[in-house]
């Protein structure tokens, strides 16, 4: 990750957005297909009502003066979890509780849910040798997912808005994941992990504002303090863990039969959510929005970089190469996406810099995961070779053997 830059991540994230939207599609398709018309219609509704209403009540933070603090910090936190407890129950009110929706399906008791198995775990050891062999080249591919996933959270995670930087704890999140990916490999289940967007909207929550004082130095030599309002994080374990408990107590009856009555309606308006939310903070979303605004509006830029036309290419590059991705992950080849999203980082470094200008690439691009950008480090390189080059064309003076006269 020490060479990976935000066009990479940028990319990554984008992806994960389109792949939330295409997933409420085919949620929809498979209501039109499995379903009566009005059956279907309202799952429209739903999940479009789920969408709008978690997007609504996430912006209770700003509805002030109405509510209390502490009820719009609520609002804001829990939007997602709240529009779907809503439209979990509206199905069951009037008229709509005799439609032939389609909801979640759930285990009724304790054994698997395949009719073909009898045990939980695969019995491996009964295996092919050759079949363990190939097992390597798709762990090989779900360990490179999951690691940049888990990463570019991160980066995501530790932004300079957040105020938070990326602990040594987060070793460990590795080991740990790799640890419930085995468990899922013996289990003969998929392996499930996606930080995106869940790790940015759990940041986005734990902001809260503080006061804090400035002290600024006077003319006359006197200090003046001032006030200001200032955004942190409160970094604490509680959520993750009552998250954590959420989901176990959920999984075991009686529970498991109540999220047995959630509508897969209410599925496509959370993915919905989660992809907008994805998106509004990825900058490729603000650059495209340069590209549709006038020049004149544009915000100004340095002097180095005369138009906005290689920012623009710049950008549509990303999104043709992100659309690109995404149909490979339609087709057979789709578990090979994440060597893809790896193999960007060599051309972002050997390749891009013979296309845009080193000013155009310093202007949009960083390193993901350190200050700086690959043109400041290639710069100070080349400045230390200059140096050393000067260095060595300066001989010392030969006083042991004169020159005879």
């Amino acid at each position: 990750m020490r060479y990976v830059t935000t066009f990479s991540t940028e990319i990554f994230s984008l992806l994960n957005s389109i792949i939330y939207f295409h997933k409420a599609i085919q949620e929809l398709q498979r209501a039109r297909d499995g379903s009566s018309f009005a059956s279907f219609l309202y799952a429209i509704i739903g999940a479009i009502g789920t969408f709008l209403v978690a997007v609504a009540l996430s912006t209770a933070e700003s509805w002030k003066p109405l509510f209390h603090r502490y009820v719009r910090m609520g609002l804001t936190e829990y939007a997602a979890a709240i529009s779907i407890i809503v439209f979990v129950g509206v199905p069951h009110i009037g008229e709509l509780a005799i439609l032939d929706k389609q909801t979640l399906q759930v285990s009724t008791s304790f054994r698997p849910t395949s009719p073909d198995r009898t045990v939980f775990f695969v019995q491996f050891w009964n295996l092919p040798i050759g079949w363990i062999f190939a097992a390597i080249i798709p762990g090989l591919i779900i360990s490179v997912l999951f690691f940049f996933d888990h990463e570019v959270s991160s980066i995501i995670c530790t932004i300079d808005r957040y105020g938070t930087k990326k602990p040594g704890g987060f070793a460990w999140d590795i080991v740990l994941l790799g640890t419930t990916t085995a468990m899922c490999g013996i289990l003969g289940i998929p392996p499930a992990n996606g930080l995106l967007p869940q790790a940015p909207l759990h940041s986005e929550s734990l902001m809260h504002t503080v006061k804090e004082e400035v002290r600024t130095s006077m003319d006359d030599g006197e200090e003046k303090t001032d006030t200001k309002e200032v955004r942190r994080v409160y970094e604490q374990r509680w959520s993750h863990f009552l998250h954590a408990g959420g989901i176990l107590v959920f999984t075991s009856p009686p529970f498991m039969h109540v999220l047995g009555l959630t509508p897969t309606s209410v599925l496509g308006g959370l993915f919905l959510f989660m992809g907008e939310q994805s998106l509004s903070v990825n900058p490729v979303l603000y650059r495209f929005f340069y590209m549709l605004t006038p020049p004149p509006e544009l915000p100004s830029l340095p002097n180095t970089i005369r138009s906005y036309w290689s920012i623009h290419m710049y950008t549509l590059t990303q999104i043709v190469v992100t659309v690109g991705i995404f149909a490979i992950t339609l087709t057979k080849a789709a578990p090979a996406f994440p060597i893809i999203i790896i193999a960007l980082v060599p051309i972002r470094l050997l390749l891009m810099n013979k296309i845009w200008s080193r000013d155009t690439l310093r202007y949009v691009d960083a390193w993901a995961c350190r200050d700086g950008t690959p043109e400041d480090d290639d710069d100070r390189l080349s400045s230390v070779v200059v140096e050393d080059t000067q260095v060595s064309r300066i001989e010392p003076h030969d006083t042991t053997n004169p020159l005879p006269v």
